[in-house]
């Protein structure tokens, strides 16, 4: 398609609207067929024709094999062309970043997992995430990046991609996340909490599109990622969901954000990890502190695994958590009343030693109509979901957010899909 004709064919809107709507049916699998389009979108047979020959030649759709005959001649399948383009995703956590590629189907085709501490700041840790992804992608195809997602373990203002004083961050307030990304694969870059890309993951394993579900991640730290009618909810700044750094009741205890009583410094990973230490250093037994005196490092996953295995000291502990982290997910319930909440995070890798104490609480303090229909369950604990949350989230900007504005280049351009730095 030539400028000219790609300008003229941008600026009718109703072409526009229903080859965009097209393109969508068939990458969600709506529709499959022009006959399908034709009955769903109430288009005539020429203007569907139209619309799918024009679609193909942009490179969006292509035909597949021939769907079952309903008596007549059996019609020819649309596929979306998912291999025309990459998505990137960098998930970092406090102690472990994790990278990979996936399709434009959201399926994510190679990944690299390392440990590694996000205090070492953001020039260090975004080189290390490059090296990996530079080692994935000498493996693959040269397949042009159509965007980049980027989990961070902090708040996050959406619009700007820049992290708002991350209390486990130290240097990364205000720093330009983007830039890095954008310099490197020339594709649109966008920055979320690490909880919410575990609120995407969750949503692409489910067919309702109109879910209300809570992500509650209790790893090192606490987060909460909010899916309303299946669309993130991220506030007005994009801090909603930090429910790691509300106040405990009769708390004083010290967070790492500088304020005292935080959720999170009563019931956290590394809450537990300061709490299992002083025990062991004032006389506790059992199979936890005799990790410590081998030299173990006391870690939220190994206070987990304990706790499966009966050891009463992390038993306690995590029971103790799983109580205070019902009482906070309880408040969410009556203020935003979920189908399903889905807890995760090293914490929660307990099981039911920690999952039933949550019930329990959030039963017990919940309004009777909020709980009614109400699921609470584990998350899958599958190390590739920020990768596959993040994929998902970048398609939703890029196929519902701003596909208008870049749909007749014929692949995402920085330009045409962000917004402008103020």
């Amino acid at each position: 398609m030539t400028r000219e004709s790609t300008l003229r064919f941008g600026a009718q809107t109703d072409e526009v609207t229903s080859l965009l709507r097209i393109v969508n049916m068939v990458r969600t699998g709506e529709a499959t067929t022009r006959p399908e389009i034709g009955r769903l979108t109430g288009l005539g047979r020429g203007v569907v024709t139209q619309r799918v020959d024009q679609a193909i030649e942009m490179g969006f759709l292509a035909d597949g094999e021939f769907a079952p005959s309903s008596g007549g001649r059996a019609p020819r399948t649309l596929r979306f062309c998912s291999e025309q383009g990459r998505i990137i995703v960098c998930a970092f956590g406090a102690l472990h970043l994790r990278v990979g590629i996936a399709s434009l189907d959201g399926d994510v085709i190679d990944d690299r997992h390392a440990a590694w501490d996000i205090a070492r700041g953001p020039a260090e840790t975004i080189d290390r995430a490059l090296e990996m992804l530079d080692e994935i992608l000498s493996a693959h195809d040269d397949i042009p990046v159509w965007g980049v997602a980027v989990g961070i373990p902090g708040p996050v203002d959406f619009d700007s991609g820049r992290p708002v004083a991350p209390p486990i961050m130290p240097g990364w307030n205000d720093f330009d996340l983007r830039r890095r990304f954008e310099e490197r694969f020339d594709a649109p870059v966008w920055v979320d909490n690490d909880t919410n890309l575990l609120a995407f993951s969750e949503r692409s394993r489910r067919p309702d599109e109109r879910l209300d579900l809570i992500f509650f991640k209790v790893g090192t730290g606490i987060g909460a990622g909010l899916l309303s009618h299946g669309r993130i909810h991220r506030g007005a700044n994009g801090a909603a969901g930090d429910v790691g750094h509300v106040r405990v009741r009769d708390s004083d205890t010290p967070c790492r954000c500088g304020k005292v009583g935080c959720l999170e410094a009563e019931a956290g990973g590394w809450a537990l990890v300061r709490d299992a230490q002083r025990a062991i250093e004032g006389g506790a037994t059992g199979a936890l502190a005799r990790h410590a005196e081998q030299g173990t490092a006391i870690t939220p996953e190994l206070i987990a695994l304990a706790a499966m295995n009966g050891d009463a000291l992390a038993i306690s502990l995590i029971q103790r958590s799983a109580r205070l982290v019902g009482e906070s997910i309880a408040a969410l319930v009556n203020m935003f009343n979920p189908a399903v909440i889905v807890v995760g995070g090293a914490v929660s890798s307990a099981g039911e030693v920690f999952l039933a104490e949550v019930r329990q609480r959030v039963y017990e303090l919940s309004l009777p109509l909020a709980t009614r229909d109400l699921s609470i369950v584990r998350s899958l604990g599958d190390e590739k979901e920020p990768l596959r949350g993040g994929a998902e989230m970048v398609r939703e900007q890029l196929f519902e957010a701003t596909f208008p504005r870049w749909f007749a280049a014929g692949r995402p351009l920085i330009r045409e899909v962000m917004p402008v730095a103020s």
